[in-house]
């Protein structure tokens, strides 16, 4: 698969031939769904919590005698059924990540590429400066019509560019080892660097 490569004032620089085992496949719904759960699994806390009956502050006193009330017998003020009693079944703190192989977790990063580049999404970018501006840079997407974009570069990025990208809104910027498949299909535009497409190539074929 032949793409056009670009630099950052939109000007074609050469093209470049992309692997069709990685940017060529069939989009597969079902992988890509699962592997954003998997992801946001593992991002949620699991903190929810509320107090079960052991651990609700209150007196153990029988709140009145078994029987001669009319009412139904009562052994503790902690309760379920009372007012500030125990909850039963709550929620407790847990991890809510679970297991996927390796296996579906690569397929579905080559597929979320795959998507991309079978939507015209797919943009490859000579490289970028390390002496960016952030308001030279926000001028050059607009012009480039990136209003939201993911931008991957090489094992590093660069720390120029990085800090004049972080205050531009819809804008993030990844190294190689932080693609995954949920930045990739929230931000409407994927931008790879060459070397990012290098680097991903070694790392999924």
């Amino acid at each position: 698969m032949k793409a056009d490569i670009i630099n950052l004032d939109a000007k074609s620089v050469g093209s470049l031939d992309l692997s069709d085992a990685i940017f060529g496949l069939d989009v597969r719904g079902d992988i890509l769904q699962r592997v954003v759960r998997w992801q946001l699994a593992k991002r949620q806390a699991g903190t929810h919590k509320t107090k079960q009956r052991p651990e609700v502050s209150g007196t153990t006193k029988k709140p009145f005698r078994q029987k001669g009330t009319g009412s139904a017998r009562q052994g503790s003020k902690k309760s379920t059924q009372h007012r500030g009693g125990g909850i039963i079944f709550g929620p407790v703190v847990r991890s809510h990540a679970h297991d996927l192989t390796k296996k579906v977790r690569r397929l579905g990063l080559m597929t979320a590429l795959s998507s991309k580049a079978k939507d015209g999404k797919l943009v490859i970018l000579d490289g970028i400066s390390s002496d960016a501006k952030t308001k030279d840079l926000a001028g050059r997407f607009k012009k480039l019509g990136w209003n939201s974009v993911l931008i991957i570069d090489g094992a590093e990025v660069n720390e120029g560019f990085a800090r004049a990208a972080r205050n531009i809104m819809g804008v993030d910027v990844l190294p190689t080892q932080g693609a995954n498949v949920y930045d990739i299909l929230r931000r409407d535009t994927l931008v790879l660097t060459k070397a990012a497409v290098e680097n991903l190539e070694e790392r999924l074929k």
